[in-house]
């Protein structure tokens, strides 16, 4: 196994960016104001021939033992915290060079130590001073030799590493399914999201609040089930823009757009008392010109009674119309009702969205569908669809040769897109449609001719 390496300390010390730094990524969300950070962060690592795994982590405010479990954000971070621990090979706790030796730095090194594990001391924002200076009250600590480094610039950050991964057992990187799909849980504040990726999980993985807006970062999360591996992604809840003014929440929606750009397949959970609000509707448009696989989770369901479930079926049925190819499943994340079933949805959708699409039976179909509804008139002029082939995959892409396909209108399209997913029995993905219009071959002959008639008029003139 690759060996994991937890990064820890207080509110903004840098913890984010050096794991931006070593994952050369910006999967951590790293802005000017503290506590950004609550659940932890896997990603992977590598200097030269050595992969490693490194974990981001909540700052913390106080002693890790002395928060208890009092059900708020700030004990459902030490809690993160504490579990990021059990599983390290090597700690790196991160202390800033500007503000020097803090209590809560001293009180986090004596917590620390109870856990037996190597401690690494990573002295950051240190770029700009001297080395020995910035790190010389730090010995206090009691830890081996601080390391100066800047993880904003990456000065002395590989120096560090090499020297935490000097003392871990040498491992090699294995990827155990080439093919893992990646799951984007995705919805508006509050609905159940990190409930539903907990209960997928199986544990307490990312931090729930009655708060809504406790998830503000993309936490994403490997599982193995019955034997396949998957990336869960737990995403911050997207309002209405007009409804955003705090900066940190309009970066939080940029990380939630970029999961659902990364992600195979979208979970769009949805509250059943508010029923189908806009957003939602917004929400899932946008996964789809994405072009991702979608399954509805319409959450919270064993709290609706029977008149109000007619209701949201109405509102799934009205608003949601355009998603009619999507499984659509009912479920308690609180109480586990119904999850299990998700991961059916997820890989029918996941394959779906790989499947491969013969071109003769793509013909086929493209034939049936141009007889069947013919292309409208346009300027007078009929389109001439001639032949398909499949272009991509992830999703499912067909391309359209034939005279005059450019100008097919979009709801044409959308009906040539929807009669493929018909026939290929093609669930919970969008299937794209890609017209190519062919030139005219005699084109260019026809305006040599032209000029040609035009040059011999000239000389008999």
């Amino acid at each position: 196994m690759k060996p994991v390496i937890v990064l820890v300390g207080r509110i903004n010390v840098g913890k984010s960016t050096l794991f931006n730094r070593l994952t050369r990524s910006r999967r951590a969300l790293v802005a000017d104001a503290p506590g950004l950070t609550r659940d932890r962060q896997y990603g992977d690592g590598r200097i030269g021939d050595r992969p490693y795994f490194v974990v981001d982590t909540g700052g913390v405010v106080s002693g890790l033992d002395a928060i208890g479990d009092r059900g708020d954000v700030a004990s459902g971070v030490a809690s993160q915290v504490r579990t990021a621990l059990a599983e390290a090979d090597a700690i790196i706790l991160i202390v800033d060079a500007r503000e020097g030796m803090h209590p809560l730095d001293r009180q986090l090194a004596t917590d620390l130590r109870r856990q037996g594990k190597t401690v690494w001391v990573a002295v950051n924002k240190a770029e700009g001073l001297e080395a020995a200076t910035a790190v010389a009250e730090f010995y206090a600590l009691g830890f081996s030799e601080p390391a100066a480094v800047s993880a904003a610039h990456g000065e002395g950050v590989t120096d560090l590493i090499q020297r935490v991964l000097s003392d871990l057992p040498m491992a090699e990187e294995s990827d155990p399914q080439g093919d893992t799909p990646r799951i984007a849980v995705i919805g508006k504040p509050n609905v159940g999201k990190s409930t539903l990726v907990n209960a997928l999980l199986g544990e307490a993985r990312v931090v729930v609040c009655d708060a809504p807006g406790t998830t503000r970062d993309s936490i994403h999360v490997p599982i193995e089930r019955d034997g396949r591996h998957y990336i869960i992604i737990d995403t911050a809840g997207v309002r209405r823009r007009a409804r955003i003014d705090d900066p940190l929440e309009k970066f939080s929606v940029l990380k939630t757009l970029q999961a659902i750009d990364e992600a195979n397949v979208a979970i769009l959970v949805i509250d059943a008392h508010a029923g189908v609000a806009e957003q939602d509707a917004s929400l899932a448009g946008y996964t789809l010109e994405a072009g991702r696989a979608m399954v509805v989770a319409v959450n919270k369901w064993d709290a609706v009674d029977e008149s109000d479930r007619a209701w949201a079926k109405r509102e799934l049925e009205r608003k949601l119309s355009f998603l009619d190819f999507v499984r659509v499943h009912f479920i308690s994340a609180r109480r586990g009702t119904g999850v299990s079933n998700l991961f059916r949805s997820v890989d029918e959708a996941y394959a779906s969205a790989h499947r491969t699409l013969t071109t003769p039976k793509l013909n086929r179909v493209l034939q049936a569908a141009v007889t069947a509804t013919p292309p409208p008139l346009v300027h007078g002029r009929r389109a001439r669809p001639k032949y398909a082939h499949q272009g991509g995959k992830n999703p499912p892409r067909v391309v359209i040769h034939g005279n005059q396909v450019a100008a097919l209108s979009k709801s044409y399209r959308r009906y040539l897109s929807n009669t493929f997913r018909t026939a290929f029995h093609l669930i919970g993905t969008p299937v794209r449609v890609e017209c190519r219009q062919e030139d005219n071959p005699y084109r260019d002959k026809n305006t040599g001719g032209h000029r040609s008639r035009r040059r011999t008029a000239r000389r008999r003139a």
